[in-house]
């Protein structure tokens, strides 16, 4: 499955902005029937219906078009960053507002099967080019542990003696669930219902916080 469909052309359309979303979508389709090692953008041209000097005049390498792909998508799902206010004095208790950001990254997670199938190639290349999985760190990991750590330093009734630690074990938590859950099939073998996994998850967070509604 795609992760986008070209736009169809009309008056309205950008010409440049539909022939780029065809390469996106022909890269996507050859990455993951060959994987990062075996495409070619002579491969990735065939299947976005391009010529390779049209292909290179949009993306100078095969790396670059991957890093855009991992952005479209990423772009796509951008609620699974979490709607997390950049301070302190808002009417929502953390309790609830980690709920709602739990909630929100696991089920964008798991409604766009192509960010889990991106997932599926980076971790199975990761070794061979490490480059690939740390784009992916710094394309999501590491903006989503920003903000998390920020806002989690930001209330001071929660009292994180580290809040990047505190960052890092609820998102790595989430991470692990879609690894286990969806990626791995731990469903079918282990059941367990996003909100009980979220909400077990935010009373953990909050018991270490010592936060007192």
């Amino acid at each position: 499955m795609s992760p986008v469909t070209p736009a169809p052309s009309d008056a309205s359309s950008d010409p440049k902005a539909d022939k780029a979303k065809a390469i996106l979508a022909g890269a996507f389709e050859v990455f993951m029937a060959q994987g990062y090692a075996a495409a070619s953008m002579a491969r990735i041209a065939k299947a976005a219906g391009v010529s390779k000097p049209t292909l290179y005049s949009y993306f100078q390498d095969k790396e670059g078009l991957f890093v855009a792909l991992v952005q479209q998508l990423l772009h796509k799902s951008s609620n699974m960053m979490g709607n997390l206010p950049a301070r302190a004095e808002m009417p929502t208790s953390p309790d609830v507002m980690l709920r709602k950001m739990g909630r929100s990254f696991i089920n964008e997670a798991v409604s766009n099967q192509p960010f889990l199938t991106l997932m599926r190639l980076i971790i199975g290349e990761s070794e061979q080019f490490p480059e690939l999985a740390q784009t992916f760190v710094r394309e999501l990991t590491k903006p989503l542990l920003e903000r998390l750590s920020t806002y989690l330093a930001n209330h001071p009734e929660l009292e994180f003696t580290d809040p990047e630690i505190a960052a890092r074990v609820f998102s790595g938590s989430m991470v692990h669930y879609l690894i286990v859950q969806e990626m791995m099939g731990g469903k079918e073998i282990m059941p367990l219902e996003c909100d009980r996994m979220v909400d077990g998850l935010v009373d953990l967070m909050m018991a270490g916080g010592h936060y007192q509604k």
